[in-house]
């Protein structure tokens, strides 16, 4: 008797609370055919603030037409967008340049690597030329070729190593002397030239990805109004600022590189002059001493 009792309260209780619903929801239908039948659409309202902003007949059909420019982004470029680093303005850039700025991104860094190892390789190898080829000549009249050897072997630089080259061939003769420096700066040439050839290449792929970017961004400008009924300037401006982005970007990788390879040729043409002069003075004076 007490289980029945339970149920037949339990089917009282629901069947209150469906009239309660149906009375609390009866006020709100009744409104909404008023409106119907009074003529008034809650969709028509919105039509009419959106045929101000010159879409579609109805909202509905609006939102259709609105094209979809934000899109969430996702993968690698997507923790960028939400790290720090995505907040500030290279961030942005980077993120809105799309994904051939990872590209341009290695280009870049292979381009700084290349260029400080350079650097510090030619500073390294600078000399004071006319002190050297002095103190040379000057040993090696008081003190003989292999105190004028051991004086080359105290200074590093490409300068100082033909000099030595020259004067480990000194007693075999003018010709002797002169191949074994000729091999020596072919050696050191090849040195100081390392590392040049990975700087002219950033300086010309660089501007290549940057056009390739450029042509993808306008692919997807133009994909983005083929598939739209409507065009304007939000549609596009994601693919043209993709395109000008990486672009940019190719430039400014690019001049530093090409500044840094233009540099470098000259300091290497500077190397080569001093030792072509310091060469010719060091058999000039191994001639008169042997004379």
């Amino acid at each position: 008797m007490a289980r029945q009792g339970t149920v037949k309260n339990a089917i009282f209780l629901m069947i209150a609370a469906g009239l309660l619903a149906l009375a609390l929801a009866g006020p709100a239908l009744a409104q909404d055919e008023g409106d119907t039948a009074g003529g008034v659409d809650k969709f028509a309202k919105v039509q009419a603030t959106s045929d101000s902003l010159g879409f579609g007949s109805s909202a509905a059909d609006s939102l259709k037409e609105i094209p979809q420019v934000v899109e969430k982004v996702g993968g690698l470029m997507g923790y960028v967008e939400r790290s720090p680093l995505g907040k500030t303005g290279a961030g942005e850039l980077f993120v809105k340049g799309g994904q051939f700025m990872w590209w341009l991104l290695i280009v870049a860094l292979v381009g700084f690597i290349f260029l400080i190892e350079r650097l510090y390789t030619l500073n390294r190898a600078r000399v004071n030329t006319r002190r050297l080829i002095g103190t040379v000549i000057t040993t090696l009249r008081n003190d003989g070729v292999q105190a004028a050897a051991e004086e080359c072997q105290k200074v590093r630089g490409p300068i100082a190593a033909i000099l030595y080259s020259g004067l480990q061939k000194a007693d075999k003769g003018r010709d002797a002397v002169e191949k074994a420096i000729a091999t020596a700066g072919t050696i050191e040439m090849s040195f100081l030239e390392r590392g040049l050839i990975w700087i002219s290449s950033v300086t010309t792929i660089a501007p290549l990805i940057g056009f390739l970017g450029t042509v993808s961004g306008m692919i997807n400008a133009f994909e983005a109004i083929a598939a739209s009924e409507q065009v304007n300037a939000k549609l596009v401006a994601s693919g043209i600022s993709e395109a000008l982005i990486t672009t940019a970007t190719g430039l400014v990788v690019a001049i530093p590189a090409t500044i840094g390879y233009n540099y470098f040729v000259s300091a290497i043409d500077r190397f080569v002059i001093e030792m072509e002069e310091s060469s010719a003075e060091l058999i000039d004076e191994l001639e008169r001493l042997q004379g």
